[in-house]
């Protein structure tokens, strides 16, 4: 495994290491129309800042948090599985419509310090427009000509920021790309062409009948150490 490899392989490693919602109490009419709309605002924000924060999920939100802001009916605590099935971390999953579900994967079973966000539903989208479902095409469009890993394990199609226009999100978030469903049996050859632990270049045309769109981010919060 190359130095760049084993580079991803520690982040991505290190990244995948009940409460109820408040009383209600009555709020004196004057001011519970602006509180409404203040988190009504929060709830419809689904901006990704790499490093920073989820809409309203930023670096110091607790579980505790989650449940202020989205209800407990919303959220189901589990633990996940690290990178290549090493070692266990405590999550939260957040269960919203319109594609904003998203993973709160946490760096202790106190759940009060987010390690980072993951699994995001498609509305969630940085300022460059880029959220799951994105093509490649539009990804080489914001990113320019960049390398990526080859598919088919498990770091198969994480691209090298570090060689895009969006260096500076390098460490703050983790962009993957995959195939479509039935690219393998459709195209087996390209898809094999642009297989295993290598690098490839986004402009490599074996990508191109594989209907490679932008699968997973992760939003790093509070990198482990």
């Amino acid at each position: 495994m190359n130095s760049s490899i084993k580079g991803i392989a520690t982040v991505t490693l290190a990244l995948l290491l009940n409460y109820s919602a408040n009383p209600a109490f009555a709020l004196p009419q004057k001011i519970n129309h602006p509180i409404t709309v203040a988190k009504s605002q929060l709830l419809t924000d689904t901006l990704i800042v790499p490093g920073e924060r989820v809409g309203p999920i930023t670096r110091t939100t607790t579980k505790k948090d989650l449940v202020k802001l989205f209800g407990a009916s919303n959220l189901v605590d589990k633990t996940i599985s690290g990178a290549e099935g090493i070692g266990s971390f405590a999550a939260t999953q957040l269960n919203l419509n319109q594609g904003r579900s998203l993973l709160v994967v946490w760096s202790d079973n106190t759940r009060t310090k987010p390690l980072d966000v993951r699994n995001l539903g498609s509305a969630w989208k940085t300022r460059e427009g880029i959220g799951v479902g994105t093509p490649l095409s539009e990804l080489r469009k914001k990113l320019g000509n960049f390398k990526l890993y080859g598919l088919a394990w498990d770091y198969g199609g994480t691209i090298l920021l570090d060689s895009s226009k969006l260096a500076r999100y390098q460490g703050k978030v983790i962009l993957r790309v995959d195939a479509a469903p039935n690219a393998y049996e459709k195209f087996a050859n390209d898809y094999q062409a642009v297989s295993g632990d290598g690098t490839f270049s986004s402009s490599d045309r074996h990508w191109k009948p594989l209907g490679i769109r932008l699968a997973e981010i992760i939003v790093v919060l509070n990198p482990s150490d």
